[in-house]
């Protein structure tokens, strides 16, 4: 066998420095100037841009009258937005008709929601089954005695007098709660063997997903009351949760049930070798895998039902958008740019949150990807 070598005798030429990997340049080159189509694409967006910009500043900040300012100087021609128009009427828009000497209390439902919340959302703060005992059991209690009072000395304060970004965190905080279990344990009697449980299951998923939310909404408001005992109503914000729960949940069941059907026959066959029951198999080998991987199709599911709490108003409930459609009537503040600026309010605080949820949810797939990442 012959070995073969070579030892260089003389020095190469100089060769030129390579392009840089990291810096403000080569990311331009990597991420917008990579290609002819994607330099077209971005000097194109670029120019959308320069034509965008200056009238929407001009609108939002340029023209627009601050808060503090007066109803005469919004109907001045060629006015922007009417920021003061918001400002003044803004505890409307957070509060509704709840009375005013008792905001305080919304305001610590409000305070509670974030301080047990957030540790939740946190993966490093401790006593996390402590937290969600309280969070889910001990807080709704709460908040409930807080915001309807009759008890403790409280003033009792109706529902019907609830209204703007309460409404909206109230119901979407409840139907995001609930309908992921609920969409869990119809995805699971979906696949039962039991005919009687698979059989229900279908019927209410295919007959939910079959009819609009507003339909469904309708039913809550007027059937609802038809199971109830005689002489027994039910609260509007109640038929309302329960339809927006529901209506939720059957969808979230199919995304569930097209996660556990993404899980390898492999993983049920190991579970069994192992010898896990079916509620153990399903608890701690197929659903934390199927719910990893459709993460995207249930934040897309709690997006849908944040921003559907808006059609609460057809069963009498003003939530904030609704609210600000009230106020843009109001002849106190008549401009012409009153309904735009309540609009342009009402879109941007759904984007807030919507966008909120959608970065948390990023994280997460961050943070459970484990070499499933394409």
């Amino acid at each position: 066998m012959t070995d073969f070598a070579f030892v260089r005798s003389e020095m190469t030429a100089a060769q030129p420095a390579p392009n840089r990997s990291s810096g403000l340049v080569a990311w331009l080159r990597k991420n917008l100037f990579a290609s002819f189509s994607d330099t077209i694409l971005t000097l194109l967006g670029v120019l959308f841009l320069i034509w965008a910009i200056p009238p929407l500043y001009g609108f939002l900040i340029g023209r627009a009258v601050p808060p503090g300012g007066t109803v005469e100087m919004c109907r001045v021609e060629n006015v922007g937005a009417c920021w003061a128009y918001i400002a003044s009427e803004i505890e409307f828009f957070i509060y509704g008709f709840y009375p005013m000497a008792e905001y305080w209390r919304p305001n610590v439902v409000f305070a509670l929601l974030v301080l047990l919340g957030a540790p939740l959302l946190i993966p490093k703060v401790p006593f996390k089954v402590i937290n969600a005992v309280v969070f889910f059991v001990v807080f709704p209690v709460v908040a409930v005695v807080l915001l309807s009072g009759g008890s403790f000395g409280l003033r009792e304060v109706p529902t019907e007098q609830w209204g703007g970004l309460l409404v909206t965190l109230i119901i979407s905080v409840v139907g995001i709660s609930l309908s992921l279990p609920l969409g869990i344990l119809l995805a699971l009697g979906r696949q039962s063997k039991l005919p009687i449980i698979k059989s229900l299951c279908i019927a209410f998923i295919e007959l939910v997903r079959a009819v609009p939310l507003i339909t469904v909404l309708f039913m809550a408001s007027i059937m609802l009351p038809l199971f109830m005992p005689q002489g027994m109503t039910v609260d509007k914000l109640v038929r309302a949760l329960v339809g927006v729960t529901l209506f939720s949940s059957a969808y979230m069941a199919e995304v569930v049930r097209g996660g556990m059907q993404a899980i390898g026959r492999g993983q049920y066959e190991a579970a069994q070798a192992l010898g896990l029951g079916y509620w153990k198999r399903t608890g701690l080998i197929i659903l934390p895998q199927a719910l990893k991987h459709v993460i995207p199709g249930i934040v897309g599911n709690f997006i849908a039902l944040l921003k559907d709490t808006s059609l609460v108003y057809i069963v009498g409930m003003k939530d904030l958008l609704e609210a600000v459609k009230t106020k843009n009537d109001a002849i106190e503040w008549a401009s012409p740019t009153q309904s735009v600026t309540g609009y342009i309010f009402a879109a941007f605080i759904f984007w807030v949150m919507c966008f909120s949820i959608s970065r948390y949810a990023r994280y997460w797939e961050n943070r459970l990807n484990t070499g499933h990442k394409r």
